[in-house]
């Protein structure tokens, strides 16, 4: 079984997730928004599956593909550092800016929050 983080270096995985997350879906939703072939967009729905991203619920003859956020948490641990570095790095050139001179030639007054 292939890592959620090996999973999602497919752009077209991506979109399936970005789509389920704003409901479940079918296939044919699914292949109609990504512009595949059914074939094609159950080949990825079956990547998601096997890694745990997605699940399906049967519903007769239909099938409804559900995003599961679980296995996200990990991505999500494994990004937080990289999240704090960016942080600091913006909060330092929020301070640069802000002591920037504004076209009066004055520094820019803080806005309070």
């Amino acid at each position: 079984m292939s890592s959620p983080l090996d999973v999602l270096a497919e752009p077209i995985r991506r979109r399936i997730l970005d789509l389920l997350l704003e409901r479940p879906r079918l296939v044919g939703e699914l292949t109609d928004e990504l512009g595949l072939t059914q074939p094609g967009t159950s080949k990825h729905l079956r990547v998601l599956r096997e890694a745990g991203l997605v699940t399906v619920r049967r519903d007769a003859q239909r099938r409804w593909y559900e995003l599961r956020p679980e296995p996200l948490s990990e991505l999500d641990a494994w990004l937080a550092p990289y999240r704090r570095l960016w942080a600091g790095r913006l909060y330092a050139l929020e301070d640069h800016l802000d002591a920037m001179p504004d076209e009066d030639g004055e520094p820019c007054p803080k806005e309070s929050p």
